[in-house]
């Protein structure tokens, strides 16, 4: 079970953000807001707001337990940008784009694997284990 959240039209470069989402994917939300908490600036306080949403999701609507979930997936997209205009010399001004950003976080339970059984070697009926080799054996 996979849990969603959504911050959208956030007023900061999606660049700034993207590097801190990379960090955070495969960690306990736990984590990844501890891990945040000692950061500076905007994003790593924008980034755990929508962690700690997606988090609530999780346990509240779908009754995961806590101790289980795991971020799966931090994707930030563009969003639409303020176009602005710095005045410059000789009556000129040059364009600005005030960027925004959109996050989606995926929160889900770990996927604990069982153990795969070995299976024996197989052995031919001369007693020699079967060529794993394309070649023919010399007698």
């Amino acid at each position: 079970m996979e849990t969603i959240a959504q911050i959208k039209y956030l007023r900061i470069s999606p660049k700034k953000i993207k590097q801190l989402g990379r960090l955070t994917v495969g960690l306990s939300p736990q984590n990844a807001l501890d891990r945040l908490e000692h950061l500076s600036g905007k994003a790593p306080k924008l980034l755990s707001k929508a962690i700690s949403s997606a988090k609530s999701n999780a346990v509240n609507n779908l009754k995961l337990n806590l101790q289980n979930l795991v971020i799966r997936q931090v994707s930030i997209g563009k969003g639409p940008f303020f176009k602005r205009w710095q005045p410059v010399s000789r009556g000129m001004a040059h364009s600005i784009k005030k960027r925004t950003a959109h996050i989606t976080i995926k929160v889900g339970e770990k996927e604990i694997k069982a153990p795969e059984k070995k299976e024996p070697e197989k052995i031919s009926a001369k007693g020699k284990p079967p060529m794993l080799s394309g070649k023919k054996e010399a007698k």
